[in-house]
């Protein structure tokens, strides 16, 4: 059982059962049908639907009595994200909300805590939200009233971003009032980072057009550190977590001048 994720689930829905399933494989490396069921209160039948149905994805290998990862631990895809501490994701979102005037210019970057800050904005007036995330364009750009601007690149499937020059191209010229990005970790030492060198450099170029930079992760994310670096902490103003982040980390983060709010 993955230490991390160990704790009980009661009749669990499906997407928050494939979203446990693969972040144990995603620590452990395989998964058994039986500690599964168990943990997960459902049936062995049923873990092994759900087993199946990420085989089809190419997202695992089924073994006998449970399943393996693909070859090397992987990224936890964004469509499996969201069911992850969804409760505290909300209220960082709400905070980050907040700083958020009528008639800015922002910047938001991919990932599912950042989702939820665009879902928080959807009714704002004479906002310019300039996004490289794909799935927050197509939530945005049905509303009239705010500005869409979305960059060029390639597209990331894990997190549905657009990266690379293109990218970053499109955003030379640009200056905006604030940008709030999603992470997968945040070190006092090795500062924000991310699972893919590419999508680093491309969310720095969107960093380095704002004038103010918020950090929106949740507790998981704090004190961890990713394959690649983003940006030092001394280029965040402020980090939104919630009240489970780590302590010592979060200290280490006020100490090195980043303002920390926890929801």
């Amino acid at each position: 059982m993955n230490v991390q994720t160990g704790c009980i689930f009661r009749g669990v829905h499906q997407a928050e059962r494939l979203s446990a399933i693969l972040a144990d494989l995603s620590t452990d490396g395989s998964v058994e049908v039986a500690d599964l069921a168990s943990r997960l209160a459902v049936s062995a039948a049923t873990i092994r639907r759900d087993l199946e149905l990420l085989e089809e994805q190419r997202l695992l290998a089924r073994t006998h009595g449970g399943a393996v990862t693909m070859g090397v631990l992987y990224e936890l895809p964004l469509r499996y994200k969201g069911a992850r501490h969804h409760d505290e994701k909300r209220k960082i979102a709400q905070a980050a909300a907040r700083l958020v005037t009528d008639g800015m210019s922002l910047g938001l970057t991919g990932g599912t805590t950042c989702t939820e800050v665009a879902r928080e904005l959807v009714d704002r007036e004479r906002l310019t939200v300039v996004t490289n995330a794909l799935n927050i364009a197509s939530e945005l750009a049905v509303r009239p009233n705010l500005k869409l601007v979305v960059t060029g690149g390639t597209a990331r499937p894990e997190s549905y971003e657009l990266v690379g020059p293109l990218a970053e191209a499109s955003l030379a010229g640009l200056h905006l009032d604030l940008v709030v990005i999603g992470v997968d970790g945040i070190d006092a030492d090795a500062g924000c980072t991310t699972h893919h060198e590419v999508e680093a450099h491309t969310d720095l170029a969107l960093i380095e057009r704002a004038q103010r930079v918020v950090v929106v992760a949740d507790s998981s994310k704090i004190g961890d550190v990713a394959f690649a670096r983003i940006c030092p902490v001394s280029r965040v103003d402020t980090l939104i977590t919630d009240r489970a982040a780590n302590v010592r980390s979060l200290r280490a983060l006020r100490e090195a001048g980043v303002t920390v709010e926890t929801v």
